[in-house]
């Protein structure tokens, strides 16, 4: 079974634009990202696919292997459709390039899935870790998600979902991982798909497999890690570094 990492690349980003070339540590985030992504050594290949000369450029220049992207794409699952559309794999995983603290041991449990007993019925499989706090449940910025009993995902929401009308019956928050792993047909197929309203309204883009009936299997992560979403995000991502909490690979 061939299996390649693709980390999705845009330049711009509503709340912290150029985010990716931003420094973290003495390197890029977009490089520590593809480094730590290929320390790994759970990949065929790694690349980086983008629509920024600045960004593919990066890579070049540091070893790596970088995609540009030939059409302008709503989001990252489409992006990596694209490059992947004529390439021998079998399964595709999504490594978020705001991501450059992404576990080897997180990469590992979401391949896990496709050699399990469910796996002749999961499209597509993703993460998520249990969150406590009500600010960072009730904020939209957190994508939550609520799965079966097979952890198979229901919904996902920037709303808190379930909404707790009982305030006494018991309940576990998620908050969704953006790591994937993909069948290479289901990828294509979501390409091919056009966006629904719920999609549409949410800005979540996993919603469009489960509108068009994929299976995405949730897996439950211990590690947190840190997204690079906003300045202060960086200032504590390098601050983490600077503390060795976190290898930098």
């Amino acid at each position: 079974m061939k299996i390649i990492a693709m980390i999705p690349a845009r330049y711009g980003a509503s709340r912290f634009p150029g985010k990716l070339m931003q420094d973290l540590g003495g390197k890029t985030v977009i490089i520590r990202t593809y480094q730590a992504a290929k320390a790994t050594g759970l990949f065929d290949e790694v690349y980086v696919v983008t629509d920024s000369e600045v960004i593919f450029q990066e890579i070049e220049l540091n070893g790596g292997k970088a995609i540009m992207s030939i059409r302008e794409h709503e989001c990252g699952s489409d992006r990596i459709a694209e490059a992947v559309e004529h390439m021998d794999v079998d399964i595709v995983v999504n490594v978020q390039g705001d991501e450059p603290f992404t576990s080897k041991e997180d990469l590992e449990q979401v391949l896990g899935v496709f050699e399990g007993q469910d796996a002749d019925k999961i499209d597509l499989a993703s993460l998520m870790f249990k969150i406590y706090d009500w600010k960072e449940i009730s904020d939209p910025n957190c994508v939550k998600v609520i799965v079966d009993k097979e952890n198979f995902a229901l919904y996902f929401s920037r709303s808190p979902v379930p909404y707790p009308r009982d305030k006494n019956a018991p309940m576990q928050y998620y908050k969704h991982k953006g790591i994937y792993a993909f069948r290479k047909q289901a990828i294509l197929d979501f390409y091919r798909l056009p966006m629904r309203s719920l999609e549409a309204a949410e800005k979540i883009e996993c919603i469009r497999y489960l509108e068009y009936g994929k299976n995405i299997k949730m897996e439950i992560s211990n590690t947190q890690g840190i997204a690079i979403d906003t300045p202060e995000d960086l200032i504590r991502a390098n601050k983490v570094l600077k503390e060795g909490n976190i290898d930098p690979r």
